[in-house]
């Protein structure tokens, strides 16, 4: 037989110590905002059956919308079903089809377009700051030079009825 070699006794001798794991387990939850935790408040029995009495009349108050909405729902679903038949006649009385359908996908394609645009521009890091400010410069400019003032309102109405005519082609 072949002797023992010290390096042989030294690894049955040692002992893996492994750190134990606390048999108490904590509950965290997935935080999505950046405000601190703050702990949920105490309830006092004093308390309690005011919270009792507010839900009861959150409960009765969302009965009662439910109740609402149903009888809602019937004068909009007849409105959807004037609304298809309208469309389904103007989609008839249309000659040209294709050129609708062709204007239809170009503008799906043109939001498309523009929503990458605007996904690539908010991803350089100082520009979408800079655009918010050229929003907020423009929208100052536009109440300052048509909303402000009475005369200048009437030119907008005049400027967007023109408009409407232009596009109606009545003008």
């Amino acid at each position: 037989m072949a002797a023992a070699t010290p390096y042989a006794t030294a690894y049955t001798n040692t002992a893996v110590l492994v750190p134990r794991l606390s048999t108490t387990t904590t509950t965290t939850t997935a935080r999505c905002s950046a405000l601190p935790y703050l702990p949920p408040p105490r309830l006092s029995s004093a308390s309690f059956p005011a919270s009792t009495k507010h839900f009861a009349e959150c409960r009765r108050s969302s009965l009662s919308q439910i109740g609402a909405s149903s009888s809602e729902d019937t004068s909009t679903s007849l409105d959807a079903n004037e609304l298809f038949t309208d469309l389904k006649e103007k989609w008839d009385a249309l000659e040209n089809k294709s050129t609708v359908i062709l204007y239809g996908g170009g503008a799906v394609v043109a939001v498309w377009l523009s929503s990458i645009l605007v996904s690539a521009i908010n991803s350089v890091p100082l520009l979408p700051k800079i655009m918010e400010l050229v929003g907020l410069g423009y929208t100052g400019w536009f109440v300052y030079r048509y909303l402000l003032f009475k005369s200048s309102r009437k030119e907008l109405a005049t400027d967007i009825e023109s408009l409407k005519k232009k596009i109606a082609g009545t003008e």
